[in-house]
């Protein structure tokens, strides 16, 4: 099992109202300069929100939600630091309730 660190909004909140693109792009640009194996992804209507013991944040994040997910903890720190209204935390998985750590209920449009 790996330990996975997630920032957690409002889609809205996380993609339209923050320049978060510009975060994006900064990031892989970075690792792709320092030949850095990709340890963050952004998840739309991430799945392990469905797993019960996170029924409580997702009781209280606005819907449809949008996560980013890292084996790197500094990361998610400095996302919480720079957004502010966002939740963060950590899971291990696979676990029995969160089998698919990047998995998204999204529909592919």
């Amino acid at each position: 099992m790996k330990t996975y660190y997630y920032a957690v909004a409002s889609q809205r909140f996380l993609l339209e109202e923050e320049p978060f693109e510009e975060v994006l792009k900064e990031r892989t640009r970075n690792y792709r300069e320092q030949e850095k194996e990709t340890d963050f992804w952004l998840i739309k209507q991430p799945a392990f929100l469905e797993a019960p013991e996170f029924a409580d944040l997702k009781a209280k994040c606005p819907q449809p939600s949008a996560s980013m997910i890292s084996t790197n903890k500094t990361f998610i720190t400095w996302l919480k630091l720079r957004l502010e209204y966002i939740a963060t935390g950590e899971f291990q998985a696979p676990s029995e309730t969160i089998p698919e750590p990047l998995a998204s209920l999204a529909t592919p449009s």
